[in-house]
């Protein structure tokens, strides 16, 4: 059997990046934090936190995580219909770790998730990745749920299609002007600035070469926030692909313009959460999947 004082540590340490920053979560003495992780590692054989700043888990380190955050989540749900069980003073809120992409954070993501934690044991734990990238975390064991681009279920998980987040490729007039004088063409675009969320961010490079027939070379400016990159196309810094549930209010009062007309881009979500995870996962996902048919494109 593992040790869930040793396990309780381990997250605490990952949660709060410090053996410190736990011991104080937990209410006892960074030594006793040591020397719990320290037996936990001595049981399984290998090292379950990289010491840096912030303190990283190994692989198997993350898994544990994952394994503790479950165990939590059903310890809440059966206090629910075992209430002698429950603490005298209700008892803290859980960890729900999951993992999603920016633009659906920044817009659609936020108000379901929102509503859940209002009303559930919770305390969601939001880690931020490119869509392409975020199946990983589950994976990893790191979180339990994660919104992806990925339609296969990752494994030990169920997988739900969301729907589709358009996005359309727009900069500022004066840009276009100065940029696109004489069309949208691949030398253009090879010349003009681009912006890009994160080097795993590939919308605007895939939007070039459907409209190209090839690849292009983009010069680009990063910009790690999607109200940054908003506010950067608008200020005539670079052009870029715009959720449109972002960018309409912009199109409409002609900040923005689209550098080609009708050539947005869909690109599918959904929705993956690890099985036999807990009714509360089972709870978030019922609100994810809700936003999702109000928000995004359905076939």
């Amino acid at each position: 059997m593992l040790d869930y004082s040793a396990l309780a540590a381990l997250a605490a340490v990952i949660r709060e990046g410090s053996f410190d920053g736990a011991a104080r979560a937990l209410h006892v003495t960074p030594s006793a934090v040591s020397q719990r992780i320290r037996l936990l590692e001595e049981r399984v054989g290998c090292a379950l936190v990289v010491r840096d700043q912030p303190c990283r888990p190994t692989d198997t380190g993350r898994r544990l995580c994952q394994h503790i955050d479950r165990v939590r989540l059903l310890e809440q749900e059966l206090q629910a219909v075992l209430p002698a069980i429950a603490p005298q003073d209700g008892g803290a809120r859980v960890p729900l770790p999951i993992a999603v992409n920016a633009d659906s954070l920044a817009t659609w993501l936020v108000p379901a998730i929102a509503a859940f934690a209002a009303s559930a044991p919770v305390l969601v734990d939001v880690a931020v990745d490119d869509e392409g990238h975020t199946a990983q975390w589950l994976r990893s064991g790191a979180v339990l749920a994660a919104v992806t681009a990925q339609a296969r279920p990752t494994t030990g998980c169920n997988s739900q299609p969301l729907g589709a987040m358009r996005y359309v490729a727009a900069a500022s007039p004066d840009f276009v002007r100065r940029h696109f004088a004489h069309g949208v063409t691949a030398g253009a675009l090879s010349q003009a600035p681009s912006l890009m969320f994160s080097l795993k961010d590939n919308l605007q490079t895939r939007w070039a070469r459907r409209l190209c027939h090839r690849e292009v070379e983009l010069p680009r400016h990063a910009l790690p926030s999607t109200q940054a990159f908003l506010t950067a196309s608008v200020a005539g810094m670079g052009w870029g692909m715009h959720p449109t549930m972002l960018a309409d209010e912009h199109l409409q009062r002609g900040t923005l313009v689209e550098l080609v007309a009708d050539t947005p881009l869909d690109i599918p979500l959904y929705w993956h959460h690890a099985r036999a995870a807990s009714a509360l996962v089972e709870g978030l996902s019922r609100a994810v999947l809700a936003a999702a048919r109000s928000a995004l494109r359905q076939k």
